[in-house]
This record gives structure tokens, C-alpha cells and sequence, in this order.
């Protein structure tokens, strides 16, 4: 799971993790903001009306939502369960309200906070969109101080300076957790089948 506060750069990171790995699947995101140049419904985000997305959040299909920058975000159970029954690591691009929820949802949840290598950098990469106002840049800026707090919440912190080495450091992230997952267990396992053999020897030398 990753989150930042806006301009943080966890969108692409989470595109290019895609393109570099098939183990993992995106969630992608309700939204009842309006689509930015460039970006496409159901690829980028799935863009809903506000009646739209209060009738899902009413049915109970958000594993969590939240009001961002006077907009709501929100994933759904849905996207998070095919991902999984496809047996892929799900990746959430997600801000820290909905972090919170997702990892009381799910306390196994990965969590990785990205944050600007300057608060210069945040700046530039915002306005560089060219699709806020004045007054919304002001706002995601003091949000981002908000959502900078929150870091310490997270497992693993790391800085957005250059693309491919942020992506090799979640990468290296990833492959550890899967790691620990996969092998602990089974490691678990065979040290149990282990001192049951031995207790086995030494009831028959008994």
C-alpha cells in the first residue's frame, strides 16, 4: 500500500511498478473528481458522481473511502478481491485516511509512505500538472503537511528522489515480504516435523 501526500509521486510508481512486475495487480480507485488531461475511467481511476459514489459507500462496497481535497476517493471490496483470487500482491495507491482503514481491514497490509526529497520538489511537481487552481494548490499544500505527520505511522518510509531508485526500493520491499510470508511458515513447519521425529526416536529408544 502506498500513500504520499499529493505530488508525492505514489500514482507513478504504482504504473510503473505494474509495467515491471506480473506478480502484482492495481486496485484502482473511486473518485468523484474530475478526470485530469490524459486520463481514462477505469484505468486511471473510476470517476462517479457524488450520488454515484454515496449510493456504493450506502451498500457497504468501499473496503474505504474518505474525503480528500474536497473530493471523495474510495476502493472497493471488489477490486481488492479479484486481485487477490488472482493470487497477485494487491497494490492501493491511497491517501492516509483510507491507509488507516485498509490496515484495520487488513493488519498484514504492507505500508509504505513516500514523501519529495524537498518541499521545492513537492511544489514544482504540483503545479507541473497545470490542472489546479490557485486556491486547490493551496489546499492539497497544507493538506500535504497533514498527510507528512503520518509517516511515522507506516512500516517503511521512502524518498521519491529518482524514479528508478524509488522503484527498486519498494521493489526490494516487496520481495522481502514475500519472503518473510512465504518462508517463515514453512520454516515453522519443518521445525515442528522435526522435534516431532525426534520425540518419535526417543520414545522408541525409551
Amino acid at each position: 500500500m502506498l500513500s504520499a501526500p499529493s505530488g508525492g509521486g505514489k500514482t507513478t510508481i504504482a504504473q510503473a511498478l505494474l509495467q515491471r512486475r506480473d506478480d502484482v495487480g492495481y486496485s484502482v480507485s473511486c473518485t468523484t473528481r474530475a478526470p485530469r488531461p490524459g486520463e481514462l475511467d477505469g484505468v486511471n481511476y473510476h470517476f462517479l458522481s457524488t450520488e454515484e459514489f454515496d449510493a456504493r459507500v450506502a451498500r457497504g462496497e468501499f473496503a474505504e473511502w474518505a474525503e480528500v481535497h474536497g473530493n471523495r476517493y474510495g476502493t472497493l471490496r471488489s477490486t481488492i478481491e479479484r486481485v487477490m483470487g488472482e493470487g497477485k500482491h494487491v497494490l492501493l495507491a491511497i491517501d492516509v485516511q483510507g491507509a488507516r482503514q485498509v490496515v484495520e481491514a487488513f493488519p498484514d497490509a504492507v505500508t509504505i509512505f513516500v514523501v519529495p526529497p524537498s518541499v521545492e520538489v513537492l511544489v514544482e511537481r504540483l503545479k507541473a500538472r497545470r490542472s489546479e487552481s490557485a486556491e486547490a494548490l493551496a489546499l492539497r499544500l497544507r493538506n500535504a503537511q497533514v498527510e507528512l505527520r503520518e509517516a511515522e505511522r507506516y512500516q517503511h518510509v521512502v524518498e521519491n528522489d529518482d524514479l528508478a531508485a524509488t522503484l527498486r526500493r519498494v521493489e526490494t520491499i516487496i520481495e522481502e515480504e514475500t519472503l518473510r510470508r512465504e518462508r517463515l511458515p514453512a520454516l515453522g513447519r519443518q521445525v515442528e516435523g522435526i522435534v516431532t521425529h525426534l520425540l518419535e526416536e526417543f520414545d522408541d529408544r525409551g
